[in-house]
């Protein structure tokens, strides 16, 4: 955040940050994976250790498993480590930062983060993700947000006030321990239903620090509109997204 940022704002991003274990078995429940390609780009070659940083409750993992390499996650909340030792009981999960993760120097190929990296010192969380990298490895932030170029989708992130691609992309500046970040965008879906999607956004940051009653008139305004939309009125539906993959790598 920067300097100009006023406390308030502040500490609304801290309460944000700090939102989603409450809701663990929902965010597991109703979030999207990762497109395997955009995982496999973030990888260098010959990856077989990589860190989940910031793990919540191992979407990313997920992935990470089907293309068969160690995982080790880090994660800080004690609820999102308790839902994910439930969906991967044989992956170790420490307790962590990214400004302080538990695992020695040059101890992973690759360090990935799904959906955080905005919620992160940046500077002070490369420089540690740079000593427990390899040189040559990499590290790689990835956002699953709305594909907009879709009319209807434009009008459901207008509705529920789901932006994320614009506003939620970490800006990674150059640091001294990588060369340039790179950036690609990989198309992904979400099968959902109107009320599965409802819930999906209830996950969400804005929504969680919400009161009550903004997040009741919410839910209410978004279930209308994809109950009556004719892209989502029908049962099960692909909600088409845009996953952008930023990836540096450890000089």
């Amino acid at each position: 955040m920067s300097e100009a940022t006023s406390a308030a704002e502040r500490e609304l991003w801290s309460r944000r940050s700090r939102s989603f274990g409450g809701r663990a078995a929902e965010y597991a429940r109703h979030r999207p994976d990762y497109p395997l390609d955009a995982l496999r780009w973030a990888l260098p070659p010959g990856a077989t250790r990589v860190v989940d940083l910031a793990a919540g409750t191992g979407k990313l993992t997920d992935g990470l498993l089907a293309l068969d390499v160690e995982v080790t996650a880090v994660e800080p909340d004690a609820q999102m480590r308790a839902e994910f030792g439930r969906h991967h009981p044989d992956v170790p999960i420490l307790d962590g930062t990214a400004e302080r993760i538990p695992l020695p120097g040059a101890a992973a190929d690759a360090v990935l983060v799904g959906q955080a990296f905005h919620w992160f010192d940046v500077g002070a969380a490369l420089t540690e993700i740079a000593r427990v990298l390899r040189p040559g490895g990499t590290v790689a932030g990835l956002w699953n947000g709305n594909d907009e170029s879709v009319p209807w989708v434009a009008e459901f992130a207008r509705i529920s006030g789901f932006t994320q691609r614009g506003s939620s992309v970490a800006k990674l500046t150059e640091h001294p321990a990588f060369g340039p970040f790179a950036e690609r965008t990989f198309r992904h879906t979400h099968r959902r239903t109107p009320e599965s999607l409802v819930e999906t956004i209830a996950t969400h940051s804005h929504l969680l620090v919400a009161d009550k009653e903004e997040r009741a008139r919410t839910r209410t305004r978004v279930l209308e509109f994809l109950t009556t939309n004719p892209a989502t009125a029908g049962g099960e539906f692909d909600v088409p997204l845009l996953t952008t993959v930023l990836r540096g790598e450890r000089r």
